[in-house]
């Protein structure tokens, strides 16, 4: 296994290659990162062997394996281990004694998100929550779309409404009467661009606004 550089800021080192992890390892190296995808399973390693940097067969819960593998000479680590929770929870806190400082994990639900984050993780991740959370909101709303940016604070993309039409965001006082903030706007045919308090808004302009989750959601049943 070639040495990496912890300073070298395009490196990665992906635990667990099922689904989410093959996933965003590919990703990785489609965007020119080198990836290092490690899997107790012979048949995953070699399915991917030839798509990533590089793969190898070990078992990321021991101590021994990981360094064998070079995983302290990684600044970045993923563990993208979702079935199995203590192997999950041993692979993160592995990593963190051997100090790798930015370790991102895949959690199966909230508790093993707190887990993990105990135990060492910077960045947890329920892509399965997530994305079905996401999901909800569109097909019961009128949201194009929608990010959850932190628990209670959200991102939704709607058409603008119609009593906001030919007014500036200053005159409609969007802010203070729905308590959201429209940071961008996409004219029909153009691109997103920034949104100010002079920016007045046409029929079948396409806004992403900001703020509380609740407040969100209000504002996107506006027709």
């Amino acid at each position: 296994m070639p040495h990496r550089n912890r300073n070298d800021d395009k490196s990665v080192l992906v635990i667990g290659l099922g689904r989410f992890g093959s996933s965003l390892a590919l990703e990785l190296v489609n965007r020119g990162w080198d990836v290092l995808g490690v899997d107790t399973s012979p048949r995953l390693v070699q399915t991917y062997a030839d798509a990533l940097t590089h793969t190898v067969i070990a078992d990321a819960t021991d101590e021994e394996a990981l360094r064998q593998i070079g995983a302290s000479n990684f600044n970045r680590a993923v563990v993208a281990i979702g079935t199995h929770l203590e192997e999950s929870i041993l692979a993160t806190s592995q990593l963190v004694d051997l100090g790798v400082s930015t370790i991102w994990a895949k959690a199966t639900s909230r508790r093993h998100g707190r887990i993990l984050e105990q135990v060492g993780a910077h960045h947890v991740v329920l892509p399965e929550h997530d994305m079905g959370e996401r999901v909800a909101h569109l097909l019961s709303g009128q949201m194009l779309d929608y990010v959850e940016l932190e628990e209670g604070f959200s991102l939704g993309k709607t058409k603008a409404p119609k009593e906001l039409l030919g007014k500036s965001l200053r005159e409609t006082g969007v802010r203070q009467e729905y308590g959201i903030t429209v940071v961008s706007v996409k004219r029909m045919g153009a691109e997103f661009t920034y949104a100010t308090q002079e920016t007045v808004l046409n029929k079948g302009d396409v806004i992403v606004v900001a703020g509380r989750t609740d407040d969100v959601e209000r504002f996107s049943e506006i027709v």
